[in-house]
């Protein structure tokens, strides 16, 4: 499975980055056995540059495009960004308003935030969860948000660790439709649909 984190974090090191590394690792430890994880980062300080060319003059530079074709590939996807103005950052925004209109359809994807105070929690369903119900992907139930006071403090591990098996079983859902299905000893095939399955994580 292709798993593309993507962090808008601005400084080194970044709590943002720090909680995107911590999903990936919790959803490469839910994957099935014999199931590899291919984990990309895309750190999007290091493209704000291109991606704010790609707006001036309509052409992705090479890091750019190679970003863009990953997010668009990818079985899964974390997005994380840090909380400005009781919203996701400019440059998270314009990473994505870059992107193809269609590329993230019906795609699984975990929402996360960090921020200084819990106060902007709330960044998760206000701002980030319907940016990406606008772009047709399938948000996982479970969003993380990290404040200043949560690290090390009870509660973040288990919404990481929550999030991370919601995303895992969507994708391993979308890889095993890609896969050809096995017929059962009736002799027919069954074809557990996607809504079906999601309904089923959210039930």
């Amino acid at each position: 499975m292709k798993l593309v984190v993507v962090s808008a974090g601005l400084s080194v090191p970044s709590s943002t980055r720090l909680l995107a590394d911590r999903l990936a690792a919790a959803v490469d430890r839910k994957a099935d056995a014999g199931v590899q994880v291919d984990i990309q980062v895309v750190e999007l300080r290091e493209l704000a540059v291109e991606i704010a060319h790609n707006f001036t003059n309509g052409f992705p530079g090479r890091k750019l495009a190679d970003a863009l074709d990953a997010v668009t590939r990818a079985d899964g996807l974390i997005v994380v960004t840090p909380v400005f103005s009781a919203s996701y950052s400019g440059l998270f925004k314009s990473f994505f308003d870059v992107l193809e209109k269609d590329a993230l359809a019906g795609k699984p994807v975990l929402v996360a935030a960090t921020g200084g105070s819990a106060r902007h929690s709330l960044v998760l369903e206000h701002a980030m969860r319907p940016l990406f119900a606008y772009l047709r992907a399938v948000v996982v139930p479970t969003a993380v948000y990290a404040a200043s006071e949560d690290w090390g403090a009870e509660g973040l591990a288990e919404r990481v660790e929550r999030a991370a098996g919601e995303l895992t079983a969507l994708m391993s859902g979308l890889s095993a439709q890609r896969r050809p299905v096995p017929k059962p000893a009736s002799g027919g095939f069954e074809v557990v649909p996607f809504a079906e399955r999601l309904d089923a994580l959210r039930g």
